[in-house]
């Protein structure tokens, strides 16, 4: 077993053995941008793409469901265009609004002030700090002069670190093979984490933190590409340290976590095949650090170290079936749920109204059992579509649900069987004091929620079939779980919220999970709001 195997256990029991340090205190002081700063490197502003044609959101969510929920549909591009792309990234992790209503977040006193400002962004972040640094590789086959990009999201703009065609060194790192997408194109968005970004406020739990995030924006794109008839696939095996190289990043600081290949409409060059001889260039643009202090945590240096090992060794076809979810067993007391469906929302619309729900469930308005089915058909439907399993065929999440105000159904802690789309009763009875009890925060009000869910994955299954790097995946997998969450709960108008700080342990007891490798990586409260919410209309003002 590797290292990943050690820091997936600690993750779990951290709950009753806190990670070292464990007396760690951040300085929100000192603490970093929530973005990078390159100094004398000019932006190049990006179209909004405003003017695009709007689609339903439930062409991304549940594709399967979608043409007849949406029988006219909308033509599939051949592929993305600079308005395309461009837009994807402004509804993803661009900044669309400000956040300041009356909520019960702990950070709240503080949102006021200009300085201290919450940006809302459509992709949920782990603490609301989005270290993703997203890189635009472009070829000469598309709009921009050839060279390495950075997206600036506070600007909704590009800044060119390097200019040259990269994109022939890019396929090498990626490795003769990676999936077909991959090779035949040479534009690329390239995600990389710097960890400081994160560090600063989960220290040693920061490693899976930054995980989810990259699983919660990859899925973004998923959902918003998907509608439109567009495949964005994470390509998560490369020769990082190469990678790394390129953008002239030292891989203990910032790692490359995916390169997402991008099919390009009618291209204006030819896709280069081979890399011109010599050295690799390097962007020589350095970030400029905000903190004055900057700390290293040897526990999240080995787990860089670990993940990074053996990054170029793609597992073979099939490798991760045997870490599938498990079925849910037969039989049991189970409960039948409507079938799903989605409104016609747009995806722009929706992701702009996605938000975390702090302390503002009501169970006065319980869920319909139609709201509850269609959140759990769209996350059971959730898969990191990688160079792992190229077509989502393997099923790495299992959900589960305390049912606390649903109309027509028993509260109880549930098993989630989308094939059959039912509940099946593990423990009935009342489940809010266990929720609250375990929960470590004060944010979120469990019980007056109408329903918690709990994904699962088999991470250690997962880490033994394709080593320690596949700890992204298992944890990206539950972070695009956790966005699909969002943004169905959006679609239907419904609140939601996302939380890693629980007790573990004490789920998969409850859950009857005790004896397997299943582990319970989030928890996602769901429901009804009050009524006429205190909120700033930052769109007006």
């Amino acid at each position: 077993m590797g290292y990943a195997h050690e820091y997936a256990d600690a993750v779990l029991h951290r709950g009753r053995v806190p990670m070292e340090p464990a007396d760690f205190v951040p300085d929100w002081s000192d603490g970093p941008r929530k973005g990078k700063f390159y100094p004398g490197v000019s932006p190049h502003a990006l179209p909004d793409g405003d003017g695009l044609p709007d689609v339903p959101v439930a062409r991304g969510l549940l594709p399967a469901l979608a043409p007849a929920q949406d029988p006219a549909g909308a033509p599939d591009p051949a592929g993305f265009t600079l308005p395309l792309l461009s837009a994807m990234l402004k509804d993803s992790y661009g900044l669309t609004g400000r956040r300041l209503g009356i909520q019960a977040n702990s950070d709240l006193s503080g949102l006021p002030f200009y300085t201290h400002a919450n940006w809302s962004r459509g992709t949920a972040g782990g603490g609301g700090l989005y270290p993703v640094s997203i890189y635009w590789a472009a070829g000469p086959s598309g709009p921009l002069t050839p060279g390495i990009h950075y997206y600036d999201v506070q600007r909704h703009a590009v800044q060119r670190l390097l200019t040259g065609d990269v994109s022939s060194r890019i396929r090498e790192a990626l490795g003769p093979d990676a999936p077909a997408d991959a090779l035949e194109t040479d534009q690329y968005l390239i995600l990389g984490v710097k960890y400081w970004q994160n560090t600063f406020k989960y220290n040693s739990f920061s490693y899976h933190v930054v995980s989810t995030d990259l699983g919660t924006l990859v899925q973004t794109w998923r959902i918003w590409a998907g509608a439109r008839g567009l495949r964005t696939a994470p390509v998560l095996w490369f020769d990082e340290p190469r990678l790394n190289g390129l953008l002239g990043t030292a891989g203990e600081e910032e790692a490359v976590f995916a390169v997402v290949p991008l099919r390009w409409a009618s291209p204006s060059g030819t896709v280069a095949t081979v890399a011109a001889p010599g050295p690799d260039p390097a962007v020589r643009h350095r970030d400029v650090e905000r903190s004055r202090t900057v700390l290293d945590f040897p526990t999240v240096r080995a787990m860089h170290t670990a993940t990074t090992a053996h990054a170029a060794g793609r597992p073979a076809p099939g490798a991760l079936a045997p870490a599938a979810a498990l079925p849910v067993p037969a039989g049991g007391t189970r409960v039948a749920l409507p079938a799903a469906a989605f409104p016609g929302t747009s995806v722009r619309r929706t992701l702009r109204e996605r938000r975390s729900s702090f302390g503002r469930f009501d169970a006065a308005r319980p869920l319909t059992p139609a709201q509850l089915s269609s959140v759990l058909a769209a996350c059971a439907a959730t898969s990191l579509e990688s160079d792992a399993d190229p077509d989502g065929t393997v099923r790495h999440a299992r959900l589960h649900a305390f049912v606390n105000h649903v109309e027509g159904i028993e509260p109880g802690a549930y098993a989630y069987d989308p094939d059959a789309g039912q509940l099946r009763l593990v423990e009935a009875g009342h489940q809010g004091a266990f929720l609250q009890e375990n929960y470590f925060l004060a944010n979120y009000n469990l019980e007056q929620a109408g329903a918690v869910l709990v994904p699962t994955v088999r991470t250690t299954a997962v880490l033994d079939a394709v080593g320690d790097r596949g700890y992204r995946l298992a944890v990206g997998t539950a972070g695009a779980v956790a966005q699909t969450f969002y943004v169905a709960a959006a679609a239907l108008g419904i609140g939601a919220g996302v939380a890693l700080g629980f007790d573990n342990i004490s789920f998969i007891e409850k859950l009857g999970l005790a004896g397997g490798d299943e582990a319970p990586l989030l928890i996602m409260p769901l429901g009804n709001e009050r009524p006429r919410p205190a909120d700033f209309r930052h769109e007006i003002a």
